[in-house]
């Protein structure tokens, strides 16, 4: 089954609070007999820094979130943040949970400008809270111990430019290069995808290109503008290749979803399709119609619905 996004992202954090509330939790004992004194505050963190795995930085921050120490890191003592206020900072705006020990949202760091996160260990005495332990985790420094992430297959609707949306019925559709010369420029996309090694397409309707990614170079992708999707010829600029064998959609299925596309391009002059998108490894599909709204689905759901269904719902 697979997970959201944020499913993936819970476990991950899951497993990072694992792996630093302990380290955090001897470290902020040890921070209580030295509490009140910037100096031995700053020994106690220099001889634990090494005990936090992947830790940019630590600090001591009292209740009301002022530094009451300098920053540790790898190097030694940062100066500079004694007296800090970070009391308006993101991690110290969400609620500490009642065993003490806090991993936050991630965020972006006023130094550095890179997705970072914080850990926050509550220091108490048996009477009363004094402070915190604050430690800054670098996102890139991070190991990741969730699996990676997958992106859903269910049908997505997104609603585009509301612009757009709000004249689509004072526009009407100009005939582009790649209309008047459909049947030859799909029946070139037809063998690339099935003979030449062509496995993702961004097929731009209205402005006559393709942009294409090949099996032979996946990192670099193409411009197919309109004279090479008239020209057979530019099948021979790229060498045969076995369609493969993990492609979620099957061979002979190309040339349906793009005659489907066809249809979907010239069915109507108000409600048409503007570009649309086929990757054979993740098995989707999409379509951007004239109103600027896109769906994002499996192409065995496309190929199921007809045209009064499309015209209806992008209508």
């Amino acid at each position: 089954m697979q997970s959201t996004w944020k499913e993936t992202v819970y476990r991950q954090r899951e497993e990072l609070a694992l792996m630093l509330h302990q380290p955090l939790a001897r470290l902020a004992q040890q921070c209580l007999a030295a509490w009140g004194d910037r100096e031995a505050l700053n020994r106690v963190l220099l001889e634990g820094f090494g005990s936090v795995p992947h830790c940019t930085y630590v600090y001591v921050l009292g209740t009301d979130g002022v530094q009451i120490c300098d920053n540790i890191a790898a190097s030694g003592i940062v100066s500079g943040h004694f007296g800090r206020d970070r009391s308006q900072r993101p991690y110290m705006r969400e609620a500490v949970p009642a065993w003490g020990f806090l991993l936050s949202d991630a965020y972006i760091s006023l130094l550095a400008h890179r997705p970072s996160l914080t850990a926050l260990h509550v220091i108490r005495t048996e009477e009363q809270p004094l402070g915190y332990l604050g430690a800054d985790f670098d996102l890139r420094n991070l190991p990741v111990t969730a699996q990676h992430y997958q992106e859903p297959e269910h049908w997505r609707q997104i609603k585009g430019d509301p612009s757009i949306r709000s004249t689509v019925f004072l526009q009407s559709r100009v005939e582009s290069p790649l209309d008047r010369n459909m049947e030859q420029a799909l029946s070139i996309l037809e063998e690339l995808f099935t003979e030449r090694g062509l496995f993702q397409a961004v097929i731009h309707f209205s402005s006559s290109r393709v942009t294409a990614w090949f099996l032979e170079d996946p990192y670099r992708y193409r411009i197919l503008d309109q004279e090479l999707l008239a020209d057979p010829d530019i099948c021979l600029a790229y060498p045969t290749c076995p369609y493969p064998d993990d492609a979620l959609i099957p061979k002979d299925c190309i040339v349906p979803i793009l005659d489907s596309m066809r249809q979907l391009r010239l069915a109507d002059d108000v409600i048409y399709l503007r570009s649309a998108s086929i990757n054979i490894f993740n098995g989707m599909v999409s379509l951007t119609f004239s109103c600027d709204g896109s769906h994002y689905m499996r192409y065995n759901e496309f190929l199921e619905k007809n045209m009064a269904f499309w015209l209806g719902s992008a209508a």
